[in-house]
């Protein structure tokens, strides 16, 4: 197999404290060795890479996303508005997606989070309709082309207004479309093991938005097929008080009366949680995924991280949905967390390392998976290589604190299961003005049918 030695790069944060200053050998999709300072590698290999000019992280690892929302980045109708008054304007526009829509907002959202240094992308599709039940398959497509590891999840909504919810009922499924469709796609794509590229997760959007049945049915398929689950929970005040009104519980007793209070669970946001329920969430092994610019952006509040961490919980990061942040950049995302939490807990408690880790070592944790999220012998060989060569960098003296507190943008190079899908800050295969057109056109297309008389 090819083999090809990423050599003494400027800086390089493994995660885990080995000591790999002159570089990684990578050989097929794995790393095979890490070589110290001022060494070379024990083995022969096939090409040599500068990457004296690099800073080299493990890839980053996205936890929660909206892919379709790409197309109502800053809509008006959507302005200034906190979490259920932002849904209840924008679900009725979202009721006219297409495939077309789909397609190129999972296009357009993958491509930006690669460029952004991302290796591993989640996406919660949660709203679907006649056109565009087969939006999972469409997801896959797109990043099978384009050669990024995915977690998606089949998302579903299933309790409408009518119902008491909070959905429009346009947008809502029956109960056994959304597991017959839930199961199709488990069999269809979910892969296991070390070096899976692409795999299924299970996600009832919210508690506002789906019936108790439907989150206990949708657990029970997941674990027959050893797949994750995932939800929204917490994320507002609003939505706590949601549940003592809808089922006499919060939000954590409503998880757990539902059969989700286990290990294979992780959650988007993740707010207000007293000290008792986050100690409830740790032992339980529930993993939460930190989305710090929605968070400010709707103005939700901040998640304890560094609790939820003590108590036992897995903290990695999400990007969220391009309508309650309005861009999909995860390198940008590590520094909102640095800068949110440290708001939160203290300058001397939160660092540039951490946000690294949670986004890196963080998010494989959160998806259990052992392979990735690591610099490591034996990982996969997702890698992000930064360069600091921009004014904002100037002046600065650490690397790896430059990257996230001078603010990094954009990947020089990434590498995905050992092949370079960045290249000097290019995608392959990807003419990005013809994406944007074609974006711009759809997102204009929907907004169109939403204004129809």
């Amino acid at each position: 197999m090819h083999t090809i030695w990423l050599q003494n790069p400027l800086a390089v944060y493994t995660a885990n404290n080995d000591d790999a200053r002159g570089g990684v050998v990578v050989e097929g999709d794995r790393i095979v060795e890490l070589v110290a300072g001022g060494q070379r590698p024990a083995r022969s290999v096939d090409k040599i890479f500068d990457a004296s000019a690099h800073v080299l992280i493990p890839g980053l690892v996205n936890c929660h996303h909206h892919f379709y929302q790409t197309l109502t980045r800053a809509f008006p109708d959507a302005l200034n508005k906190e979490l259920f008054d932002w849904l209840v304007n924008l679900y009725p526009l979202w009721a006219h997606l297409d495939r077309e829509a789909v397609a190129v907002s999972s296009e357009l959202a993958m491509v930006e989070l690669m460029l952004s240094g991302c290796t591993t992308i989640s996406d919660h599709h949660y709203l679907f309709n006649d056109q565009i039940n087969d939006a999972i398959d469409i997801q896959v497509e797109q990043a099978q082309r384009l050669g990024v590891r995915v977690v998606l999840t089949r998302g579903s909504m299933s309790l409408g207004k009518d119902q008491g919810g909070l959905p429009p009922n346009s947008v809502v499924q029956s109960h056994q479309q959304i597991l017959d469709e839930s199961a199709r796609l488990l069999s269809t794509y979910h892969q296991q093991g070390p070096g899976a590229m692409v795999q299924i997760a299970l996600a009832p959007c919210s508690p506002f938005s789906v019936t108790r049945d439907l989150m206990i049915d949708s657990a029970t398929l997941a674990r027959e097929h050893g797949a994750l689950l995932h939800t929204h929970l917490a994320e507002t005040l609003d939505e706590n008080d949601f549940c003592l009104q809808q089922f006499g519980l919060r939000p954590v007793d409503y998880l757990e009366s539902v059969g989700w209070l286990q290990d294979d669970v992780w959650l988007a946001h993740g707010i207000h949680f007293n000290d008792e329920e986050i100690q409830r969430l740790g032992q339980a092994g529930i993993a939460i995924s930190h989305c710090p610019s929605s968070n400010m952006m709707l103005a939700s509040g901040s998640s304890p991280v560094l609790q939820l961490e003590a108590a036992g919980s897995a903290v990695g990061l999400g990007v969220d949905g391009s309508a309650s942040n309005d861009c999909s950049n995860m390198i940008e995302e590590c520094r909102q967390a640095f800068l949110l939490q440290r708001l939160q807990y203290g300058s001397a408690r939160v660092s540039h390392l951490d946000a690294l880790r949670w986004g890196t070592q963080g998010g494989a944790n959160l998806f259990k998976r052992s392979d990735i999220g690591e610099i490591a012998v034996g990982k996969q060989a997702d890698l992000a290589l930064f360069k600091l060569d921009e004014l904002r960098f100037s002046g600065s003296h650490d690397p790896l604190a430059a990257l996230i507190l001078c603010g990094a943008k954009k990947v020089d190079y990434l590498m995905v299961a050992g092949q370079f899908k960045v290249e000097k800050g290019e995608l392959a295969g990807v003419d990005l003005q013809q994406l944007i057109t074609r974006h711009s056109l759809a997102a204009h297309k929907m907004v169109c049918r939403y204004r129809e008389p």
